[in-house]
């Protein structure tokens, strides 16, 4: 460790933060680690380890403002006297008394610097990130994976947080080390697409990678590279008719068209999620649908599994705008199992013939069994699972990210194991666990966040704003990372965790840089992750390479 300065005797120092005077030939910066010994009368010495928070500069020997000309000049003796203040992240051994005036402090690194952020204690970490200095900031597994505590949580302004990126770049590291011993192999990753088609190149190399950025993935352990087992899904196009084909404009080689059956749609009781928007717990439209959703199955359940079209009432029903008009034509016996308004059923009804032409072209005929297995999106068949929802209307994508998620818990329950882990990166959260109501998407995100440690289904949800999502999502999320962030959004209390330079200082944040909070870690961790070395666009996908850099062959 290198002597930087002393413990300031002028202003008062604290158990779990000081002031340290900086030395004319030494500096310190903002998140640099600082160690401090001091002696404690009748025990053994201590070591308080902590991170620059602050730091200011004044003039020692001016009184009045106008001094600095004075002193600029050469008229008036003055010193620089410059101070870093310091909270404390660890104290060893745990004797909560202050560093004494006029102590050492030295710039912790290497092991020092390990053990003043808990890292040495980590038995299962993940490269995070980096530190401004190129040092790395680790994860604890234990933390991610459920063992101790699971989900992550990421906030920022949207298009400068690079929030989608980080949650990616976790990903990345988790599936490309070894930090996940024997279960990397059987480690899975849903991700929705909901912004342009950045996603669906994942498995392609990115051109735009420079010497420095392989640099920086060398120095986390990582290869540089882009995903290497990536199943790609898009949503059927509405113009595809006699051969179901994808939506996906800028890709066509890769790409799985997804779709559902109408067998499917009734027996698995899907219809909720055509509802999903925030609504009151009480209200008596969902009321409605779970009555009609009642009818469906009822009327369906017995049917063969091989068939992908319903019979209902002794008609054949093969496409989903038939069974909208078979619904509202027999109105009187569809609502017969509950006591509902006219104005009700009207409403439903109305809201339901609306989501044809929004979400009809996911529901429809398929010629066979094959079929219907072969646009279903399995979440299994290969780690990283992209699930492209951007061009879809609201609607459709509360369908698509409600059924595929309740699908998964449903297979993991009945799987009755943690693993294989599956990693569940959802964007625009508050869209679809918002602070306020009720929704069945809502329903199955708050039985992640609070059960899906258990199940081995960890939540990555990211927003641009905490606030406005239900807090027990985010209470439950061990890891909280936040990228750029709105002054006023700042100061809210899902932002606790922040210490309130770095509040400050999270309005200023560049694109790439986050404040990273972990249960053992006291303080936030400013990190730094690459740039992605797959492509987020169609114009970054580089030449394919034999083996990518870092790579085994």
């Amino acid at each position: 460790m290198t002597d930087v300065g002393r413990v300031l005797g002028t202003d008062p120092a604290h158990p779990l933060d000081f002031w340290v005077g900086v030395g004319e030939e030494s500096y310190l910066q903002l998140d640099d680690i600082v160690a401090v010994e001091t002696d404690v009368p009748g025990r053994e010495k201590i070591t308080l380890y902590g991170v620059v928070d602050m730091v200011r500069a004044k003039y020692e020997g001016a009184r009045f403002d106008s001094d600095v000309f004075r002193a600029a000049e050469g008229v008036l003796p003055v010193g620089i006297a410059t101070a870093a203040h310091v909270s404390v992240t660890r104290i060893e051994p745990e004797i909560f008394v202050p560093p004494q005036p006029g102590q050492p402090a030295a710039r912790a690194e290497g092991a020092e610097r390990d053990k003043a952020l808990y890292f040495d204690g980590m038995e299962k970490r993940f490269a995070a990130g980096l530190s401004r200095e190129g040092d790395v900031i680790w994860g604890n597994l234990e933390f991610l994976d459920g063992t101790r505590g699971a989900h992550v949580n990421i906030s920022g302004i949207s298009g400068v947080a690079t929030k989608t990126s980080c949650a990616m770049f976790f990903l990345y590291s988790l599936f490309h080390s070894d930090v996940l011993g024997q279960d990397r192999a059987n480690a899975r990753a849903v991700i929705f697409n909901v912004k342009g088609e950045d996603l669906m190149f994942a498995d392609k190399p990115n051109k735009r990678i420079s010497p420095e950025d392989e640099e920086k993935y060398a120095k986390l352990g990582l290869p540089c590279g882009p995903f290497q087992d990536v199943g790609l899904w898009s949503p059927a196009s509405k113009d595809s008719t006699f051969e179901i084909v994808h939506s996906l404009a800028s890709r066509q080689e890769g790409v799985t068209a997804y779709c559902w059956s109408l067998r499917e749609f009734c027996q698995n009781r899907m219809l909720r999620f055509l509802f999903a928007e925030a609504d009151s717990e009480s209200s008596q439209l969902s009321y409605a649908v779970s009555v009609v959703e009642r009818y469906l199955f009822h009327e369906t359940q017995g049917q063969p599994k091989d068939r992908t079209w319903v019979e209902i009432d002794g008609t054949r029903i093969t496409s989903f705008e038939d069974l909208v008009e078979h619904i509202s034509d027999q109105r009187e016996a569809v609502f017969s199992r509950g006591s509902l308004a006219t104005g009700t059923q009207d409403a439903f009804l109305r809201r339901l013939a609306a989501s044809v032409d929004t979400a009809g072209h996911l529901i429809r005929k398929l010629d066979a069994k094959e079929d219907e297995e072969r646009h279903r999106i399995e979440w299994g068949a290969n780690q990283l699972n992209v699930i492209d929802i951007h061009s879809l209307h609201d609607r459709a994508k509360r369908f698509v990210v409600g059924v595929v998620l309740k699908q998964l818990l449903e297979e993991k329950d009945a799987h009755g194991s943690r693993q294989p882990l599956v990693f569940v990166v959802l964007d625009e959260l508050n869209k679809y666990a918002p602070r306020d109501g009720w929704s069945p998407i809502k329903e199955v995100v708050l039985d992640i966040a609070e059960r899906g440690r258990s199940l081995g289904v960890i939540l990555v949800g990211a927003q641009q704003t905490a606030s406005e999502v239900e807090r027990r999502v985010v209470a439950n999320a061990s890891f909280r990372i936040v990228g750029r962030l709105d002054a006023a959004e700042a100061e809210r209390s899902e932002y606790g965790f922040l210490t309130q330079a770095a509040r400050a200082r999270a309005s200023l944040l560049k694109p790439g840089s986050m404040f990273m909070h972990q249960p053992e870690i006291p303080v936030p961790l400013l990190m730094q992750f690459p740039f992605p070395a797959w492509a987020t666009r169609p114009d970054e996908v580089a030449a394919p390479t034999a083996v990518p850099k870092g790579f085994k062959s």
